[in-house]
């Protein structure tokens, strides 16, 4: 058996094996509010990202951090925190602290000057920002002008199946994975596309966006049968890949 055959096998194994404890999560508190972030101790947490006037930065939170940490503890040699996630502002320095921060539904993301300013900081300082689960050209619109003010000179610029982000972990062979649910069903495809460290497609990936796409929500939903195994398992790969990537550059 190939090793790439292995490892999609994993991965599966573990989309049908996912621990009943998280399922438990899905009702009451984990849905009213916001848990108590994980105390600092060098231990890997993904770091979500809040914002004002909306309550999209909170989608699939917080059944995607665990269904993720748990599948990067079984698979990888990250030591990840399974009990308990992050939510942080940009301009929260705590933030500094921890690499790899999430911007879910960014099409209704207006930062303050603050915000603006700590997350030019963090990407200055070697952050990496994971941007997922927008589709509509308004929403575009609203994360492009937010983004330009953090990096007026910064392109975003297409990523494609080439760049060392889809090998750095598993080795994405398509970028072709469909929107969850009627949307996918009806054609709408992902788009992938990257801010570079000054606009040099040599040199270190800062932000990667996820356009037409929501893996924050196949990861949530991979415990039941909601969505189809395959692009659930690709969502699994793309956010492994993210996290490597962003653990090593």
């Amino acid at each position: 058996m190939s090793c790439r055959r292995t490892t999609r096998w994993v991965v599966g194994l573990f989309l049908i094996s996912v621990p009943l404890a998280a399922a438990a999560q899905r009702g009451g508190f984990f849905r009213r509010g916001q848990l108590p972030n994980v105390q600092y101790d060098g231990r890997f947490t993904l770091a979500r990202i809040r914002y004002e006037a909306y309550g999209g930065w909170r989608a699939d939170y917080p059944t995607m951090e665990h269904h993720l940490s748990g599948m990067l503890k079984n698979i990888t040699a990250i030591d990840a925190h399974v009990d308990g996630s992050n939510v942080h502002d940009f301009d929260d320095p705590e933030l500094l602290k921890i690499p790899i921060s999430y911007l879910s539904e960014p099409g209704y993301w207006f930062p303050s000057a603050s915000e603006v300013a700590g997350l030019r900081d963090y990407l200055k300082k070697g952050g990496f920002l994971i941007v997922d689960d927008f589709h509509f050209q308004n929403e575009w619109a609203v994360f492009e002008a937010a983004i330009r003010r953090v990096q007026p000179d910064g392109r975003i610029q297409p990523l494609d199946i080439t760049h060392p982000i889809f090998n750095s972990f598993f080795q994405i062979e398509s970028l072709k994975v469909p929107y969850p649910g009627r949307l996918g069903e009806r054609g709408l495809m992902g788009e992938f596309y990257g801010i570079f460290e000054d606009n040099d497609l040599a040199k270190r990936l800062m932000v990667v966006i996820n356009y037409n796409i929501d893996l924050g929500d196949y990861v949530e939903w991979s415990d039941r049968d909601v969505y189809s195994l395959l692009p659930t398992n690709e969502a699994y790969k793309f956010a492994i890949n993210y996290i490597i990537y962003g653990l090593t550059h």
